[in-house]
């Protein structure tokens, strides 16, 4: 039986329809600019999210570089939250290769940064400081919607400083359709919305979206100039890439409105284990499901993944269980998670 696969959304596989959008797709060279699946992309997801220009990328994580160092020089820094994958687990990338300095904050239980941490954190412009350039925020975090009205204001605070300001958006979509659940209106618009506030935004066609590779960065044509130029010096300049814009393509043309039903079986998934001693979850807003092992549950941690597997149920973590709904996941899987979880604990 195939395995129900929770470890992430980036697993997911092609549909039918995505792999024979990607067969037909005419294709060109990138590097020279006439990749026409390639174009097309760049200016759906631009015009999409309200940006003049879009540079198609391997992975999210180059298009934060290339956002960050688009909007830095050396010497230079960012305010990013502790936990934001630009900060946390993108090997440093922007220090390394840039030699722009993050100035990480702590969140707040919501997953915002406090505006008057952001304040604090704004260096003089004096020598003996680097000098802040960018405030980077990550929506959604972590599987949390960040509010709107909150953007609102550290995108506006950044402005008043000077700061340009990054999104890695690498589950906008996510937060969109949420958003747009909570407001009444539609998940494009909502994206276009929270896009809005920001100076650039990585998004990434390749986990919830359920295209197998490929992020976009989206700004102004001057950014994106800049960024192509760093996207070759870092090695991601691609050539006939149309085959794989093509399937993002195809995502955000029909995989976008799917993305509430990851929600809901995420929070399927959160209903069906609560009650189970030792076990506090955590309420679900998109995709994304945290459980926390305490008491005796923790002391029995290291074996509870291998026994999942073996029950051809997969996910990530020790003390703290992270469960991922996507398109290759349904309520009969869902169910199946529950049940083997319920049979370690005998819950």
């Amino acid at each position: 039986m195939k395995p129900v696969d929770l470890r992430s959304d980036t697993v997911t596989q092609p549909t039918p329809g995505m792999r024979a959008a990607m067969a037909a797709a005419p294709l060109g060279d990138d590097v020279f600019g006439d990749d026409p699946s390639v174009n097309a992309l760049q200016e759906q997801v631009a015009g999409l999210l309200g940006f003049e220009a879009a540079l198609f990328v391997p992975t999210g994580t180059q298009g934060n570089l290339c956002g960050i160092l688009s909007h830095c020089q050396r010497g230079d820094e960012y305010i990013v939250g502790q936990m934001q994958h630009a900060y946390r687990w993108e090997g440093g990338g922007a220090a390394v290769f840039g030699s722009v300095q993050p100035q990480p904050l702590e969140h707040e239980p919501d997953g915002s940064l406090a505006l008057a941490a952001i304040e604090a954190a704004i260096k003089p412009d004096d020598p003996h400081f680097a000098r802040t350039r960018l405030l980077a925020l990550e929506n959604t975090l972590g599987g949390k919607l960040l509010p709107f009205d909150y953007l609102q204001r550290a995108t506006a605070l950044a402005r008043s400083k000077g700061l340009a300001t990054h999104l890695d958006g690498a589950r906008l979509f996510n937060a969109s359709v949420a958003q747009a659940a909570h407001v009444g209106s539609d998940p494009r618009t909502e994206a276009r919305r929270i896009a809005g506030l920001f100076d650039s935004v990585s998004v990434c066609f390749s986990k919830g979206l359920g295209a197998p590779v490929g992020s976009a960065l989206c700004g102004s044509k001057d950014l994106v100039a800049r960024a192509r130029r760093i996207r070759k010096m870092a090695g991601g300049a691609m050539r006939q890439s149309g085959v794989l814009a093509a399937a993002a393509a195809y995502a955000l043309e029909q995989q976008v409105d799917r993305l509430a039903d990851d929600h809901a079986l995420a929070r399927r998934l959160a209903d069906g284990l609560q009650g189970i001693e030792g076990l506090q979850v955590e309420p679900p807003q998109t995709n994304i499901l945290f459980v926390d092992l305490v008491g005796p549950a923790r002391e029995r941690s290291a074996e509870l993944l291998p026994y999942l597997q073996r029950q051809g149920v997969l996910a990530t973590g020790l003390y703290r269980l992270r469960f991922v709904t996507h398109l290759d996941v349904d309520a009969a899987g869902v169910d199946r998670a529950i049940a083997a979880i319920r049979s370690f604990f005998h819950a």
